[in-house]
């Protein structure tokens, strides 16, 4: 009986696997199948470009889940991988989420085209079960759909499979905006890396300014009511982080450090586990770094963190740690992807020649006829939408060659970002919905939604509209 049921658990498994989940809805009951905590799933990713191999760590029981107790199957389609949970005794899919990852990020550098291995710590979370589960963590194919790539029985009445040691809460936590129950709300966790405990007060303006900068810019600001904030006050030894370009080292409680992937300006940690047991202190759904160091700088995944510098690198730029602060929670809440296409960076191969991406607001035009944001477009725009793009491509050739970290790149690049500026106020179509080439660190092939987005130049300018209602559908589908 025993083989037979796990053999029923492997079918069903498979015959989910081949459904389109965008298009599920469950009536399920949190109550049958969920305690009111957080189950916490922690393992190693490991692999090289091509191939991948994920082993379990460790399995936590951490505070009250945060999350929506009635949208427990996610509908979003976003990720790169997904985490499916299934009851092991009715077989019925009862939890599932994307995500992205720094390890599916790594496979697209040149270190790892080299046939370099390295190991990742990863989590998922999920609302604590009550009976076993059987656990399994997907992630797309060359055509974008989802399959197996691990698969693990979890029992949480066996206490040699969960760790239940409830640990003391190391920093203070705050709650700096509290709008309502965390079931029926977007949970949001700031937490600083880099900060002394002398620098705590600079941690708390820090956090209070670019909070209220997130819900000063739509669509967050008509939404702020369905979000709650915390802020979690984490004291490192040092201040600053890691710069390994510059060879400067700090020990900090995160772990966080520029030079990611060989970029200057791509601030990731590897620590994942730190940062998961400070930031189990607080509900939540999303978490910010917020970094406390001055060279320009951040960073953003799907469903796993986002990072942004707190102290400005030149006079009257301060505008931009701003931008950097909205610009990544974009990719880490709303799946959305980066639209620039000029700016240095150390992927290859990111998005596949002629496979339509799954992020929100980029598109390879493989079906004009249904393209995936054709509602929002009016009548009579051009796909591909044509727009100033040599003109534009010339001026960051420029740029490029300029040096980013020499004292006077902002006075050397200041008429070269106001000639690319103009033109994307003066095209043809902007303000309008069309599909604009240049997007997703490619110059051909890859488009996106409007000439010009919070995703796309580095200015203050709002999100389009497509990237609005994809960060509205997020809020909708975690508070409704």
């Amino acid at each position: 009986m025993k083989n037979f049921k796990y053999s029923l658990l492997k079918y069903s498994i498979l015959i989910y696997s081949l459904l389109n989940y965008s298009q599920l809805t469950f009536s399920q009951s949190f109550d049958q199948f969920f305690f009111n905590k957080t189950m916490r799933v922690d393992y190693y990713h490991t692999g090289t470009k091509g191939t991948e191999t994920i082993s379990l760590d460790k399995v936590y029981e951490e505070g009250p889940w945060a999350g929506s107790t009635q949208n427990l199957v996610d509908v979003l389609n976003m990720g790169e991988y997904m985490v499916r949970v299934f009851d092991a005794a009715t077989t019925q899919m009862i939890f599932s989420r994307g995500y992205s990852s720094v390890f599916q990020e790594w496979q697209t550098t040149d270190e790892a085209l080299a046939g370099i291995y390295k190991t990742f710590h990863e989590s998922v979370r999920l609302p604590f079960p009550k009976n076993k589960i059987q656990l399994v963590i997907c992630r797309r194919d060359k055509k974008m759909g989802f399959h197996e790539i691990f698969s693990t029985v979890i029992d949480p009445n066996d206490p040699t499979q969960v760790n239940r040691e409830k640990k003391p809460v190391a920093y203070k936590v705050v709650p700096l905006m509290k709008s309502g129950d965390s079931h029926e709300k977007v949970d949001k966790v700031i937490v600083g890396d880099g900060y002394r405990k002398e620098d705590m007060e600079k941690f708390r303006k820090d956090a209070k300014h670019f909070n209220d900068v997130m819900f000063s810019t739509s669509p967050f600001k008509e939404r702020k009511k369905d979000f709650n904030v915390w802020t979690i006050e984490v004291a490192s030894q040092d201040s600053g982080i890691d710069k390994p370009d510059k060879n400067i080292w700090k020990n900090t409680a995160l772990g966080a450090m520029y030079n990611t992937f060989g970029s200057p300006r791509y601030i990731l940690t590897e620590d994942n586990k730190s940062l998961r047991d400070i930031c189990a202190a607080a509900p939540y759904d999303f978490v910010n770094i917020l970094i406390n160091d001055n060279r320009y700088g951040g960073g953003g995944i799907y469903n796993l963190y986002t990072t942004t510098f707190t102290r400005g690198d030149a006079p009257g730029m301060d505008w931009q740690m701003d931008y950097v602060y909205v610009h990544e929670f974009g990719h880490s809440f709303g799946g959305l992807g980066d639209e620039y296409y000029s700016s240095q960076v150390s992927y290859v191969d990111m998005y596949q020649k002629g496979v339509e991406p799954w992020e929100p607001n980029l598109t390879a035009l493989v079906d004009k006829k249904n393209l995936k944001w054709k509602y929002l477009m009016e009548e009579g725009t051009p796909l591909p939408t044509p727009w100033e793009k040599s003109q534009y491509d010339s001026l960051g050739r420029l740029r490029a060659k300029l040096d980013r970290l020499a004292p006077d790149y902002y006075e050397k690049r200041k008429p070269l970002y106001d000639a690319e500026q103009n033109i994307l106020k003066t095209t043809k179509y902007a303000g309008k919905v069309g599909a604009f080439e240049g997007a997703g660190y490619v110059s051909e092939g890859i488009y996106r939604p409007s000439v010009d987005c919070r995703m796309f130049s580095l200015s203050l300018v709002g999100f389009d509209p497509v990237c609005t209602a994809a960060i509205n559908r997020v809020i909708d589908f975690y508070t409704k």
